[in-house]
């Protein structure tokens, strides 16, 4: 069985899709292909996670299910395990991390850079859209931890999620910019990220979308394995219900967005659907933007999009 952290992936391909249709195959891609898996159709696709009910096709660059395929949990699991070790900012480890995630971004095409930013250090990919090359759509992740603790939900696969996003979606070319980034200095106060989206409202950049992994890699199907904050209800009864009606079990991913990513939101829904994902989404309202109600749901970088004007939705395993 594949493990369960590819089902956001696939989800995030087939959304990435929906937003901005491909427009044409990467170019270079035999100078890759060895980072990138099979070519369109030279192999079938790897077996679908247990709790995906609509059947994938073969790897392919040709349609978004085609590229949804393409997401190897292989290589998911060998970036977990090699990120899941200690990494307070400024170690050894840590280090090592940043550099796989530059290493990996730069092999895929990606143009990066370092963002120092004083206290830390993101690793920002950006690969040039064609139509629009203006706009951007955002996948992130990040790569720090707490000491003592090898972070391996939290949020190493996140990481490993986000490189295998870039891996899958740097097969194509887009109308829209693409950047993957590796976020430093979350669990001190979401600190990278929120110099990046300063700088980017700084610069009038538009931003249409901003996906942010954060603890992708638990799934638990027994029932009443998951428990809802208290007042979860009053404040987002129809996603109560749904749990209620799942039996309380904590095998679904949520997504969590502000009013400004409606429209991505509803893009991630409908890929859930096509693929049978147990899927929650949680809209918050410009008021409960401002309520301490749902003060936990801000508890990550996409905060940092939705606090400078962006466009932010967390996918999390809850």
């Amino acid at each position: 069985m594949r493990p369960s952290p590819v089902t956001p992936l696939l989800l995030l391909a087939l959304a990435a899709c929906d937003r901005a249709a491909p427009v044409a195959p990467a170019a270079g891609r035999d100078a890759a292909a060895a980072d990138r898996g099979p070519l369109p159709d030279a192999a079938p696709a790897p077996d679908a996670p247990e709790d995906v009910i609509f059947p994938l096709p073969p790897c392919s660059d040709r349609s978004p299910l085609g590229l949804a395929a393409c997401v190897e949990a292989a290589r998911y699991q060998a970036d977990l395990e090699a990120i899941a070790m200690p990494r307070v900012p400024q170690s050894a480890h840590w280090q090592a991390v940043q550099d796989i995630c530059a290493d990996r971004l730069t092999s895929l095409g990606f143009t990066v850079e370092r963002h120092a930013y004083g206290t830390g250090l993101n690793v920002v990919g950006v690969r040039e859209g064609g139509a629009e090359p203006a706009r951007r759509v955002l996948i992130g992740a990040h790569y720090d931890h707490i000491a003592g603790c090898a972070g391996a939900d939290d949020n190493a696969s996140g990481v490993a999620g986000a490189l295998e996003a870039a891996r899958v979606l740097s097969r194509r070319r887009y109308p829209y910019t693409l950047v993957v980034a590796c976020w430093d200095e979350e669990e001190r106060g979401l600190i990278g990220s929120r110099a990046y989206a300063t700088r980017a409202r700084m610069r009038s950049e538009v931003i249409d979308a901003y996906f942010n992994f954060e603890m992708i890699g638990y799934i638990d199907r027994a029932p009443n394995s998951q428990r809802l904050p208290v007042g979860t209800a009053l404040v987002f009864p129809a996603a109560a219900r749904e749990y209620e009606a799942r039996e309380r079990r904590g095998d679904f991913l949520a997504a969590i967005g502000n009013a400004r990513a409606s429209d991505a939101l509803a893009a991630l829904e409908r890929s859930a659907d096509r693929l049978g994902l147990p899927f929650i989404p949680l809209n918050l309202s410009a008021e409960l933007m401002s309520s301490p109600a749902v003060g936990d749901l801000r508890r990550s970088d996409h905060a940092s999009f939705w606090d400078t004007g962006y466009p932010g939705i967390m996918l999390t395993d809850t």
